[in-house]
């Protein structure tokens, strides 16, 4: 446990240009020290076992077992780590994802740097507290449960329903990305997170399990 009064961070985001400029950012403070970087999901985990950081800083899109698992997988090394969401995505149901999996705060991107050195700072007193800077819409979305989900690991979302229906439709990434108008990786996240929650090794699999349990209907599986 961390004693010196210092708070000890480990910065992870697979955009070297912004890991750099959160880096300058957090160096401002002198009561911050940066005590590990890296790129990736395992690199994260590999990260907070290796130096047992105050508050983790973690992008949502990078390579590795998507963003829900690797906070999962921090947290069993490492109950104690204060983990901080960086992203571009005002999104409720991944809002609901990764506070869901344990992360103290989830901020996008746009925020500024007082904001940012701020939420380093507060998540350092753990408390029942969780930190948000998301839009007012997205807000109002975070009591808007569609029916019949769960917990995690448990139910999909609507929109990973969705994605899946498309998959099976034997639609690619990006023609699913294009349907839906989000970003191919948002696709390739909900796919990821469809896969972990069926307990499926790809994506046929994740399909057939998703029939059987009636989760999409036959129908929408493109026949063979």
């Amino acid at each position: 446990m961390n004693t010196s009064g210092t708070i000890r961070v480990v910065v992870v985001d697979d955009h070297n240009l912004f890991r750099e400029g959160l880096k300058e950012v957090l160096g401002t403070d002198r009561d911050i020290q940066i005590v590990g970087e890296g790129g990736s999901g395992p690199e994260a985990v590999e990260l907070v076992v290796a130096h047992e950081p105050d508050v983790l800083l973690l992008d949502v899109e990078m390579p590795g077992a998507g963003v829900t698992e690797t906070i999962r997988q921090v947290l069993h090394q490492c109950r104690d780590v204060q983990i901080i969401v960086l992203t571009m995505h005002d999104d409720a149901e991944l809002v609901r994802e990764v506070l869901e999996a344990g992360a103290s705060a989830y901020m996008l991107k746009t925020i500024l740097r007082d904001e940012l050195l701020a939420a380093v700072r507060s998540v350092r007193r753990p408390s029942a507290n969780i930190l948000l800077a998301v839009s007012r819409g997205t807000v109002e979305q975070l009591d808007r449960r569609p029916p019949g989900s769960g917990g995690p690991g448990t139910a999909l979302t609507q929109r990973e329903r969705e994605v899946l229906v498309l998959a099976a439709g034997a639609l690619s990434n990006q023609q699913i990305a294009s349907r839906l108008h989000i970003a191919e990786a948002t696709v390739k996240r909900h796919l990821t997170n469809a896969y972990a929650k069926l307990n499926a090794v790809s994506r046929v699999d994740a399909i057939r399990k998703a029939v059987a349990r009636r989760i999409i209907s036959d129908g929408q599986r493109l026949s063979r």
